[in-house]
């Protein structure tokens, strides 16, 4: 059985967790120490409890609370090479561990599956989460959609999906055009229609969670996004999850 839950999801804070037996993983910290320990409490727990630190790319909403953390409670950080350098942080008191974007690696019951992505950082990295029986997919701060991110994610049983923006709302949005572009470009966000289509290239049919993830508060809408996923999914609107800045998501199975 794999658990996951989501201490927050946007532009001010990211974090992720994902447990399989006595290993509980963090998928990020993009929070400060105070309230990275107080968002664990919300979902039942503790420092402690977490058995290490993953990083996908040295964005300060993924990355800002990564290195107190992990030194402050003596845990394991593993990010790319890439990330590690651009991050400009001294390893003094920590735990690191440089991975290989392309190859697995097992961290107590779960192996874990980086893989590279499109995004406007040095050597960004998303990341599958498996035990002998389930996989969960994780794809967020991906500019589009390549052909390795598509057989990776086929056939998985749970997915934490970025729905960026909605390329009207962007567009019409006030943001200067610079960063218009940064967002809708190759190494930007994956936008709603992209996110959609990307569903409706994989085998959906082991699916027992999807959850869109890393949604834009100014550009993006959730009832957009529950309702272009539940069309191409054929589901009903309330089984699509939808993971906020301040909650995130509460623990989900699968099993």
């Amino acid at each position: 059985m794999i658990r996951f839950a989501s201490l927050g999801s946007g532009s001010a804070g990211n974090a992720l967790l994902v447990e399989s037996e006595a290993t509980c993983l963090m998928l990020d910290c993009g929070f400060g120490l105070r309230e990275t320990v107080a968002r664990l409490q919300n979902l039942g727990r503790q420092p402690s409890d977490i058995s290490g630190i993953l990083v996908t790319h040295e964005h300060g909403d993924h990355v800002g609370g990564v290195f107190r953390f992990a030194r402050k409670f003596s845990l394991p950080v593993w990010m790319t090479h890439g990330s590690w350098v651009a991050c400009g942080e001294s390893d003094l008191g920590l735990d690191l561990h440089i991975i290989d974007s392309h190859r697995s690696l097992t961290i107590g019951d779960l192996e874990v599956q980086p893989f590279p992505v499109p995004h406007d950082a040095r050597e960004p990295v998303q990341y599958i989460f498996s035990d002998p029986t389930f996989r969960l997919g994780v794809l967020t701060d991906i500019g589009e959609i390549t052909p390795h991110v598509r057989d990776l994610l086929s056939g998985c049983d749970g997915l934490v999906l970025e729905f960026n923006h909605d390329a009207q709302m962007l567009a019409q949005s006030s943001y200067p055009v610079s960063l218009k572009r940064r967002i809708a470009g190759r190494y930007g966000h994956l936008e709603n229609s992209a996110a959609v289509g990307l569903l409706n290239q994989i085998d959906c049919s082991r699916l027992q969670h999807l959850v869109a993830a890393h949604l834009s508060e100014r550009n993006n809408l959730p009832s957009l996004v529950v309702r272009s996923v539940a069309r191409v999914l054929g589901c009903e609107e309330s089984w699509v999850g939808v993971a906020t800045p301040d909650m995130g998501f509460s623990w989900r199975e699968l099993c």
